[in-house]
Formats: C-alpha cells, sequence, structure tokens
C-alpha cells in the first residue's frame, strides 16, 4: 500500500486560507474535499452505507450487553436502550463527519460496554455507571485538549503503526470468523492439558445454512473484488442478505438458528424510539464507592476507549492512506477530540461510552475517503431510529464476511516491516499476533511498545527511545498488572 502524504487538512483548501476553489465543484465537494482525497460523492455514499451494513450488529448486542443488573438490582429498560444506543452512534458519528472530516464511524465501545456491565454496575447504580462514562470521556478531551493524544499517536514507531494495521486486520477477521461460526470456542477443554481452545465451526465442520450463507458472502466479495467491480462489499453484502433470506424461506429456519440477526420481518417495518435513558447520569453517591475504586475505574474505561480508538485511528487512517509517510496523520486532533467527546455523548444517552468502530474499515474498503462518507453511516442510524426492524434484515454471518475481506485488505502492510531486523520484527510480530490472541487492540499495543523499549535498551540504543515511549510503557506495565495492583490497594 503506497502511502501519501497529503492528508487535505493541511492544505490550504482544507483550511480555507483564501485559495481559489476550481469551478464545478458542489459545496459537498468543497466542504468534504471528496475531489481532493481521489473520491467522488457516489463513492463516499456507497461507503457509508457499507460501514452501516458492518456495524448494523451494534443496535441489538449492545442493548444485551447492558442489561446485567446493577449493584442495586436493578436493569435498563431494553427499548430505551436500543433508542440510546442507535442515537448516541448516530450522532457522534455525524458529528466525526462534519467536524474531523474522516470515514470513521462511532458506536458504543464493546471493550467499553463490557466493563460497564461486569466491572462497573456491581460496584454502582446504572446512573452512576453512566456518570463515570461521562468523566472518562472528559479525561480523555482533556488529554486531546492538552495534545498530548495526538503526541502519544505520532510517538509510536512507523514499524508499529503498520503492526497496528495489520493486527486489527487479524483482529476484525477472527471477530467475522467467530460471528459468522466458522469458527467456535471449545469452553472448558482449552488450557495446559492441550486441548484446542477454538475449531472449525463445531464439532470441527461446519453445520448450519447461515454458516453457508457467510462462506457464500465471503466467495462473492473476493469475486467481486478480483473482477474489480465497484462496490464488491457492498454488493456482496446486499447480495448475501437475499441469498440469506432465500435458505430463510426455503428452509425453513426459525429466529434462533441466526443469532442476533435473521433475514426476515417479524412485525412492521416501522419502530418508536423511547427516549427515556437519556440524561439518567447520576453522580450522588460516587463519593461513597472510593476514590481508589473510582480511579481505577476510570483508569480501566480510558485504556479501553483510548487506545482501542488509537489503534484504530491508525489501521483506517492508513488503510485509506490518509497518513504520511511517517505514518501521521495531520489535522488528526479534530478526530480524536469527537471520539474523546463520544464517552461523554454515549454516558449521557444511556448507551456506554461511544468510540470508533473497526468495522469502518469496510467502508474503506468500499472507497470511503472522506466525513461524508460518515455523515451517510451516522443518517442510516438515524433512520434505524424509526426503522429498526429494516437494519435487522442483514444477518450477523453476512456482515461478518466483510470484515473478513477487510483484514486481508489490512494484512497488505506487512510488506512495509524489515523482517530481517529482529528490533523491529519482535515488536511487530508481538502486536500483530495479540490483538486477535487476546482480543484486544489495547493488549496488542502494550505489547509491542513493552517490547520495542527493552530490546531498544538491551541494543545500547536507549537514545532512540522518546521519552513518551518510556511513559507508555510504563503505563502499559500497569495495564498487564492491574489485577495484582488492584489487590495491593484492596479494590475488591
Amino acid at each position: 500500500m503506497t502511502q501519501q502524504s497529503a492528508e487535505p487538512t493541511t492544505t490550504a483548501e482544507d483550511a480555507g486560507a483564501g485559495t481559489r476553489q476550481p469551478a464545478g465543484r458542489s459545496w459537498l465537494d468543497r466542504y468534504f474535499h471528496i475531489t481532493h482525497r481521489g473520491s467522488t460523492v457516489a463513492r463516499e455514499v456507497r461507503g457509508g452505507i457499507t460501514t452501516f451494513m458492518a456495524m448494523a450488529y451494534i443496535i441489538l448486542l449492545n442493548p444485551v450487553i447492558l442489561s446485567v443488573p446493577d449493584v442495586a438490582g436493578n436493569r435498563l429498560d431494553g427499548n430505551q436502550l436500543t433508542t440510546a444506543t442507535v442515537a448516541a452512534a448516530a450522532v457522534t458519528t455525524i458529528v466525526m463527519g462534519f467536524v474531523g472530516n474522516v470515514p470513521l464511524a462511532l458506536a458504543a465501545g464493546l471493550s467499553v460496554s463490557a466493563v460497564m456491565a461486569f466491572q462497573v454496575a456491581p460496584e454502582m447504580t446504572w446512573g452512576n455507571a453512566m456518570a463515570m462514562c461521562v468523566i472518562y470521556g472528559l479525561v480523555i478531551i482533556l488529554l486531546v485538549v492538552t495534545g498530548l493524544r495526538e503526541l502519544i499517536m505520532n510517538a509510536i514507531p512507523l514499524a508499529l503503526k503498520h503492526a497496528i494495521t495489520m493486527g486489527i486486520g487479524l483482529f476484525v477477521c477472527l471477530i467475522g470468523l467467530v460471528q459468522a461460526g466458522f469458527v467456535t470456542s471449545m469452553p472448558g477443554e482449552g488450557g495446559i492439558a492441550g486441548a484446542k481452545p477454538i475449531q472449525l465451526g463445531t464439532s470441527d465442520m461446519l453445520t448450519g445454512w447461515p454458516v453457508l450463507c457467510f462462506s457464500f458472502t465471503v466467495l462473492l466479495i473476493f469475486l467481486l473484488q478480483v473482477r474489480k467491480v465497484p462496490g464488491a462489499i457492498l454488493i456482496g453484502i446486499v447480495g448475501g442478505t437475499v441469498f440469506a433470506a432465500l435458505v430463510h424461506q426455503l428452509a425453513g429456519l426459525d429466529q434462533k438458528a441466526w443469532g442476533l440477526n435473521a433475514p426476515e420481518l417479524t412485525g412492521g417495518i416501522v419502530s418508536t424510539p423511547d427516549f427515556g435513558l437519556f440524561g439518567s447520569v447520576s453522580f450522588d453517591g460516587i463519593g461513597s464507592i472510593g476514590g481508589i475504586t473510582v480511579g481505577v475505574i476510570v483508569f480501566t474505561l480510558v485504556l479501553a476507549g483510548f487506545f482501542d480508538a488509537m489503534g484504530t485511528i491508525i489501521g483506517i487512517g492508513q488503510q485509506a492512506n490518509l497518513a504520511d509517510r511517517d505514518g501521521k496523520m495531520p489535522g488528526l486532533n479534530r478526530a480524536l477530540a469527537v471520539d474523546g467527546a463520544g464517552g461523554a455523548i454515549g454516558g449521557f444517552a444511556g448507551a456506554s461510552g461511544q468510540t470508533v468502530f473497526v468495522e469502518s474499515t469496510a467502508g474503506v474498503g468500499d472507497g470511503a475517503r472522506t466525513g461524508f462518507a460518515s455523515v451517510v453511516t451516522g443518517l442510516a442510524f438515524t433512520l434505524c431510529l424509526f426503522f429498526t426492524p429494516l437494519a435487522q434484515l442483514i444477518p450477523t454471518q453476512v456482515a461478518a464476511a466483510a470484515l473478513v475481506v477487510i483484514g486481508a485488505m489490512m494484512l497488505t502492510n506487512a510488506k512495509h516491516i524489515d523482517w530481517d531486523d529482529t528490533a523491529t520484527s519482535i515488536p511487530v510480530f508481538l502486536t500483530t499476533v495479540l490483538m486477535p490472541f487476546t482480543y484486544s487492540i489495547t493488549a496488542g499495543i502494550a505489547a509491542g511498545v513493552i517490547a520495542h523499549v527493552l530490546i531498544k535498551t538491551a541494543q545500547g540504543r536507549v537514545r532512540e527511545v522518546g521519552w513518551l515511549m518510556w511513559v507508555l510503557a510504563a503505563v502499559f506495565l500497569a495495564y498487564f498488572a492491574l489485577h495484582p495492583i488492584e489487590g495491593w490497594l484492596g479494590v475488591k
């Protein structure tokens, strides 16, 4: 992949510095710099729709994750959770499009929602938990305003940035394979006994019509790409959904066979949004929880939101050729500010923190290069406030096919790595493989940063390690040692 150095946010055109605009360009083109980035309105629309279709599963999944009781035994209302999830995603993604002007979509981060459900809610009420989300969002905004977040992203060596892109590629590929049921876990059979922790399908064989639909969609997209058909991913998802609907009817499948989404309408196409969770943030009683406990929770949320989003932005920025030859993205702070604000917006909406979604790679793979694609994605979420059943027509297995295809595309960054230089290849290897193997972008970045610092030190090349990389290494060591640190501090 050729890295381009002209990210439009640094040009006079993007800065609005009074340069003369070429005749015949629409205001839309001028505002989002569509032509300047080598794209078209049609391509941006296609990319935005593709991204939405790849991440529509969050509409159903996030309410499921947040359905657990809080410390008082109270549960959030399901309809209100759905509305909050959709509305928060719509608002933050549209803002990212207009302010950040990058093809990045946001929604409730699964890592953040998981921390909220299984670590935060057992300690406090849901109102307090959403307040924690607001706090973590404000902390990230503070890091952006001070310039520290951009400094951290720019301090990471170029080879590690390529590794982050590759690791995310493997990560999203594994997510797709698991969501499709092509790969499944073997609960209770892994570990030191030598049994496999994962397997092909169920019992080492592919079973069920949904897996066939996934396989059909993957092959269809690959074949369209080989034939260089524009919009291959979007066409593949639509074709896969139609194929899944036919299979669903002809094979007489039920809803359970598909998991979250079945390719059929179970009722009307119109839904009524319920905004009951909006503003249900409570700071009362947080002080009684304990300063150390609150500090650990905020630290965990910041790590979950900060570095997952950082890795995703780096990976997608390179995939979309928005980074320069050093892997830096000029004008990055606006996108980082929106991502940080997503934590606070998600908490206020009652949907948990919003963060950049790795599924944005699907839209980038289909040609998206500007924030207009994000606006299209956000508008699609807005429509879902009233037409949620239509979004549920896309089976998870079909949407998962796009992630596998994108994983293959992102692995092309391997050609930029000097594999003969062990000081480079070892951190790159750890970063790349630990993202899918630990199911965590943060863990991969952490391992790569620590390995980079230690190897440079062992080689006597300490001066090549910037001070910020030392700080990051210390933070990541604390991240890996968080459990014993919590025990030492007396946190339950």
